[in-house]
Order: C-alpha cells, then structure tokens, then sequence
C-alpha cells in the first residue's frame, strides 16, 4: 500500500511538474506576443506621428470644384502649380456646373470654382458666397457638333440632325449642365428644339455626352471644342454659330469661406499666368479678355 501512495505520488508530481512548465511556457510566449506587439503599435505611431509632422501636417490641400470639360487640363496645370508649391496638394471636383454651385452651396468644401458658364457664378455671387473682387472671366469656348469616328449616317450640319438617321442625339441635362443650356438656345434660334428633344438622351456631364458618342451609344452629339480635341474616338462636323447661343465664358472665383484664402487667389492667379495660358490653348481654350 505504501508502495502503490509513493507510485501514486510520483506520478501526480510528474503530473503537477508538466502542467506547471506547459503554463509558464505559455505565459512567457503570451509575454513575448504582447511586448512584439507593443513594439510593433509603438513604431507604427511613431512613423505615423513622423510622418504627419513631417508631411500631411505641414501640406496645405487647395480644394478646387471646376465644369468637367476642365478635367484634363486643369490637372496639367495643377501638377505645375504643385511642383512651385512643394507644400501644397490640389485636389479637384469635377462635374456639371450646376452640380457644382449646388455641392458649394450646401456647404462643400471648396476654395476655387471654375464654372462653363455665368449662371451658376452668378447665383453663388447673389447669394453672397464669392470672395470681394476675385471673379474673373477666365476662358471662352465652341459648342460643335459630333459623331462617332465611324459613322456612316451622313451628318455634315445641324440640319442632318433632323434626318431619321439620327435617333439618338446625345446633349447635357439642361438645368445643371451648361452646354445642355447652350444647345437649348442653338436649337431654339434654328426652329429645331421639339424635334430634337424627341431624340434626346441627356447626360450628367458634358463627359458623358462625350463617351456615348464616341463609344456608339448615340449617333451624334453637342459638346465643347475643347472636348472634342481630347479624342480620336469622334470627329467634328460642324461649329454653331455664335449668333445662335450666349458667348461660351468660364469665370472663375475664389469663395469667400475658403480656410486659405491667400493661398487660393494666389492659385486663382496662376491660372492666368503664361504657362497655364500655354496649356489652355494646348487643348483648344481662348483666353477670356
């Protein structure tokens, strides 16, 4: 019997010996976990607090809100203003002007508006949301019409337009996009607006006319001369005359809650320096004079 108790107790000794390494294996492998990670967040903060003292902290963001036919040379002439300005980062909104002024008036962040047309600088000034003395006439345009590269329907004027070859004529959305406004006004003055709201598809942006047009989607549309140059996908076939829709006019102005306004008149003015000029006339602008 006191054989079998010192069997019995060896073997509980054995027992209590294995599952006390088996828990200070454990706690000390835990311990080594914890203090990996607490080295790990610790450096994670560190290059995250170095790396906004050292850049994000230091960096302005100039929010700038600008009619989409803008996109391609706006972002040209950013990425020169940000090479002069190493601190400052441009971040653009392109859409239609209308939803723009709209985004603006509800309190979007912005701190410059490039508009396609005065009416929406116009209710943003009456509303009292511009900055004294910074709106300007900044660039002039062309309405044209166009068709895809490969269109076989024989659309040379605005006239070709009424043709039942054309069933899908591709325009802005009239109340918020600007070139939509002006090809209300063209086709008004030629005695043409019913027939061609019967084959309206209207687009958010004049961007959108665009890539219906040159992806097929539609057999002819209205869009800016600026947009056309961009692409290879559809071709011009006539200019509308400048008696049949008000002077294209982009006017840009800085508003009057920017969080930098110094900073935005000053982008605002570099658009009108030489080489921003050089770059608008690249892709088809006229300098306002």
């Amino acid at each position: 019997m006191h054989a079998h108790g010192r069997a019995a107790y060896s073997v509980e000794r054995k027992m209590y010996m294995f599952n006390l390494h088996r828990k200070l294996t454990t706690a000390a492998l835990l311990t080594g976990v914890l203090l990996m990670l607490a080295g790990c967040g610790g450096q994670s903060a560190t290059t995250s607090s170095s790396s906004s003292s050292s850049g994000a902290g230091e960096q302005k963001v100039l929010h700038v809100s600008a009619a989409a036919s803008l996109t391609n040379v706006m972002q040209d002439i950013a990425a020169d203003y940000e090479k002069q300005h190493p601190d400052v980062k441009v971040e653009f909104n392109f859409g239609s002007s209308g939803a723009l002024q709209q985004a603006i008036e509800n309190g979007g962040n912005t701190d410059v508006f490039v508009s396609a047309a005065q009416k929406q600088m116009n209710a943003l000034e009456k509303a009292g949301l511009l900055a004294d003395g910074t709106r300007a006439d900044l660039l002039v345009n062309d309405v044209v019409l166009i068709v895809p590269q490969d269109s076989k329907k024989n659309i040379a004027s605005f006239e070709d337009l009424k043709s039942d070859a054309v069933q899908h004529l591709a325009l802005g959305e009239p109340k918020g996009v600007p070139v939509g406004q002006y090809s209300e006004e063209i086709f008004t003055k030629m005695n043409m607006l019913d027939a061609m709201k019967a084959k309206a598809v209207y687009g958010s942006d004049v961007r959108q006319v665009l890539a219906w047009v040159e992806g097929g989607e539609a057999d002819a549309g209205l869009v800016y001369a600026t947009d056309a140059a961009i692409t290879d996908g559809v071709k011009v076939v006539a200019k509308a005359p400048a008696n049949t829709h008000k002077p294209i006019i982009y006017p840009a102005a800085v508003l009057k809650d920017s969080k930098q306004l110094e900073l935005a008149k000053d982008f605002e003015q570099f658009l009108k320096n030489d080489t921003s000029k050089a770059l608008f006339e690249k892709y088809g602008f006229t300098m306002a004079k």
